[in-house]
């Protein structure tokens, strides 16, 4: 597998993303990461989605840190700072669930931990959660889902796939910013570019729609109708936390809040003035619904 890596002075003068970044190997790959917080506190896994990086968690990690949490913002693999495989064939659903439990299990050896998953970062964290219960204390499920290829998808999904298949050149930070509420600057839109150079590192956004099962026989259906089956049965604290202006997972908010044993009893808000990407519309107040919802929940109490 040929893997490209994007060069550090890419990312300079980030705004407002100064954290040094760490980096675990897992299969050969070198998958990144940034932190904020004290090292003792809980940690909260926060995982993006496509096409974005850990960048976009830029305005929730200090709320988390502020609230005494340990905040590890990942790259996906194909994605930020971590190992770009040149071919949109080295990506499958299976692999970037791997990569991600390597990083967070083998390399950082994370226990007791929240999960953040949105888009990408809940079908990979909704997969792990199902797979490794006992590594995990609470779940924050934002603006994602894990389709199984069993219920059609969304209209304004189908067409975002098709750009992400047919266009000639992409562009990330206009993707990025199709899915907000509010106008990116410049600097931001930049930055949401800084990992790909050009089209050759882009394999991983291009792989990504075509790995969302749409039909019952995919290559990760039967994986994903498994991990509904634990989700059903999972009764620690489940945080459906969803923005009031996204299309192509709005539907998914009430399925999970009903499927779910651990959504029982929680109080689930409605990010309101946010699109797909709410951590770039509303940043701190995830942050702050997630410290809430870590404080209104500790884990030692359920020991």
């Amino acid at each position: 597998m040929k893997v490209l890596r994007t060069s550090e002075d890419r990312f300079a003068d980030l705004p407002d993303f100064g954290y040094p970044p760490g980096y675990g190997e897992v299969d050969g790959v070198r998958v990144a990461y940034v932190e904020a917080g004290p090292a003792d506190g809980e940690p909260v896994l926060l995982l993006h989605g496509e096409p974005s990086w850990s960048f976009l968690y830029r305005k929730v990690m200090p709320v988390l840190a502020d609230a005494g949490l340990r905040a590890i913002a990942a790259d996906l693999v194909g994605f930020g700072r971590s190992d770009k495989p040149a071919e949109v064939g080295d990506h499958s659903f299976a692999r970037h669930v791997e990569w991600i439990r390597g990083l967070a299990f083998d390399h950082l050896d994370l226990r007791g931990l929240t999960i953040v998953g949105q888009d990408w970062g809940g079908l990979i964290g909704l997969r792990l959660v199902a797979e490794n219960p006992g590594r995990f204390a609470r779940v924050v499920a934002a603006n994602t889902g894990l389709p199984t290829g069993d219920q059609p998808m969304p209209d304004a999904w189908l067409r975002f796939r098709e750009v992400v298949r047919t266009a000639p050149r992409l562009q990330v930070a206009r993707l990025v910013q199709s899915g907000c509420q509010t106008e990116l600057p410049a600097a931001v839109l930049a930055a949401y570019d800084a990992p790909f150079p050009d089209e050759s590192f882009m394999a991983g956004v291009r792989a990504m729609p075509g790995l969302v099962p749409t039909s019952p026989d995919d290559p990760a259906a039967e994986a994903n109708r498994a991990a509904w089956r634990q989700l059903a049965a999972w009764d620690k604290p489940f945080l459906v936390a969803f923005s009031d202006g996204d299309p192509i997972t709005g539907a998914m908010a009430p399925i999970l809040r009903r499927t779910v044993p651990g959504a029982a009893g929680v109080e689930h808000p409605v990010i309101t003035g946010a699109g797909h990407f709410l951590q770039e519309d509303a940043g701190q107040r995830l942050g702050t619904v997630i410290a809430a919802f870590v404080r209104a929940h500790p884990a030692a109490a359920r020991n």
